[in-house]
């Protein structure tokens, strides 16, 4: 039996400019006929990797070109009785180890700067594997030729079918390693981009900075510029396939459900950093549904709003916008049925026409969809 996990979220941001194009204006895009703003599912994964390090600093994976740099740090004060040790050739084995990643026709290669052509997506069990290796073949890694049984045990540090050093952002999201196309790693996890559920309008603000230690006498600011922001309702959404995310973390008992809540509460309270300390837009959800789903195909409920909510005077647009998605679940549910449960943290007084089982704090509602996931 297929379970999935499915999270709607909306949250009106006072003005911002949360997740930037390549001008430096807010992402946005049309949808429904509408200028929508936007905000890009790489922004949300990353706001909640970033709160995974706080919660526990093993489930995230570093994505970096300064691998071998890393390395070395870790490993200089290892090594130093080795009788071939010297900060030369420490540098020589590392940048040999990494270059020694990858298939027979295509390997990671590292530049005069100590960084590798591609971006790498490894777990701290990974990296410390990989580690263990180069300490273990110092010698053999400064000769002319690496012996084949080294090349396979470094590439073997980077989890393929075992994924026994998988951490869980990589379970979740996924990764694509274009060397080593065989420890790819299908995601547990899809992330929408999140949309305003109502049409919005570029606005600028004109700024002006002034020379505190300019002379008394000397007018007019030193320096001028404009900010492009939007103030929006977002709906967000992402689903978890529950048997995959168990898999991908091979079958352990506590770490998949420890990981699932973890993703529900950071996509909750885990929010993007572009130009908050201009803007500080920090808004929390004021609606959040998370279903468990049974055998049924997943449903974004962006369509709620394919026709943009429009509000009167003192209307709230996220009232608005939670009541066109319960009245868009409701007519979906009608239609395709299907075994479902859903928990329900509304702020808003909106509506909810018996949609869903309320709770009153993220907490409960979480309990609730940890129970019904393990049912």
């Amino acid at each position: 039996m297929k379970t999935i996990v499915e999270i709607h979220a909306l949250q009106n941001f006072a003005p911002s400019n949360l997740n930037r194009d390549d001008t430096g204006a807010p992402k946005d895009a049309l949808f429904g006929g509408t200028r929508r703003a936007r905000v890009s599912s790489q922004c949300l994964k990353r706001s909640v990797r970033e709160y995974f390090k706080g919660s526990n600093k093993s489930w995230v994976a570093d994505r970096t070109k300064r691998i071998v740099d890393s390395l070395i740090a870790r490993i200089s004060a290892k090594l130093k009785n080795q009788p071939d040790f010297s900060e030369a050739n420490l540098v020589k084995a590392v940048e040999v180890a990494i270059s020694c990643l990858g298939t027979k026709d295509k390997k990671v290669k590292v530049d005069k700067e100590r960084k590798t052509d591609v971006l790498l997506f490894l777990s701290p069990k990974e990296v410390d594997a990989l580690e263990g290796v180069v300490i273990e073949s110092f010698t053999g890694l400064l000769g002319a030729k690496v012996p084949d049984q080294i090349v396979k045990n470094l590439n073997n540090t980077i989890d393929g079918e075992s994924k026994s050093k998988l951490s869980v952002d990589v379970a979740l999201f996924g990764r694509m390693l274009a060397v080593m196309p065989d420890k790819n790693q299908h995601a547990a996890c899809q992330v929408a981009h999140a949309l305003s559920t109502h049409a919005i309008e570029r606005e600028f603000d004109f700024f002006t900075a002034v020379d505190d230690l300019k002379p008394e006498d000397t007018t007019g600011a030193d320096m001028m510029g404009t900010v492009e922001f939007n103030s929006a309702c977002f709906y967000r959404y992402a689903v978890v396939d529950w048997e995959k995310l168990v898999s991908n973390l091979q079958n352990d008992a506590d770490l998949p459900a420890k990981g699932l809540r973890a993703f529900l509460e950071g996509f909750v309270v885990a929010e993007p950093t572009g130009k908050q300390n201009t803007f500080a837009a920090h808004n929390a959800p004021e609606f959040v549904a998370v279903t468990v789903r049974r055998n049924t195909a997943p449903r974004n409920l962006a369509n709620a709003f394919e026709t943009a909510i429009r509000v009167k005077r003192d209307e709230s647009l996220t009232q608005k916008s939670a009541e066109a998605l319960v009245r868009k679940a409701k007519l979906l549910q009608s239609a395709y049925g299907g075994d479902e449960q859903t928990f329900i943290l509304d702020l808003t007084g909106a509506n909810l026409d018996g949609f869903g089982k309320s709770f009153s704090s993220l907490q409960e509602l979480l309990d609730a969809t940890m129970a019904a996931v393990r049912e």
